[in-house]
């Protein structure tokens, strides 16, 4: 199990080499999931401001579930906000992944203030795509508590509860729960 250690104002986490490792695995998969697109054309102006003028909703449920539409019913001006947001969205989630892979690979793992959000950001948008993929739900929880070992979903909800379980340290470390 993860050891969780109040440092001053930081937090240490003492993980697992299997544990480090499904982590770094999740970070390479998340900015390669949400990475830029190749901006290779954009006019300097577009690129400089962040507009993506081909955003648009994804076929994926899990890519949908992290870059949401804003507007569920106004598809003029969800499209609008996702030309002006999307770019940036997903940088942010590139910025994360890689925020926490630094922590990793740097071997003893220390969360400070200034990673605390990336962190964050980083187990949330991870349950979110698992979520997505499991085609989780309230409703639907227990079905997949009770799934035999042998099931590959199994092991992808035991995931899932893993990192809903780092994620409510962090959170409670972040709140200021005593230690």
């Amino acid at each position: 199990m993860v050891d969780f250690r109040a440092q001053g104002d930081d937090l240490a986490i003492d993980l697992n080499e299997l544990e480090v490792q499904m982590l770094l695995s999740l970070t390479r998969q998340m900015v390669d999931f949400v990475g830029p697109t190749d901006r290779a054309g954009d006019d300097p102006l577009v690129a400089m401001i962040g507009i993506d003028p081909d955003a648009a909703p994804s076929d994926d449920p899990a890519l949908l579930r992290l870059l949401p539409d804003a507007f569920m019913d106004d598809d003029e001006a969800a499209a609008e906000f996702r030309r002006f947001t999307e770019r940036e969205l997903r940088d942010g989630k590139v910025r994360n992944a890689v925020a926490v892979r630094s922590d990793l690979e740097a071997g003893h793992v220390v969360v400070s203030r200034e990673s605390m959000r990336a962190w964050l950001g980083f187990l949330n948008d991870a349950r979110l795509v698992l979520g997505a993929r499991l085609d989780l739900t309230e409703d639907n929880q227990d079905d997949f508590a009770s799934l035999p070992d042998d099931d590959p979903r199994a092991a992808l909800f035991g995931l899932y509860g893993w990192l809903t379980y780092v994620q409510e340290e962090l959170v409670q470390h972040a709140m200021g729960r005593p230690w």
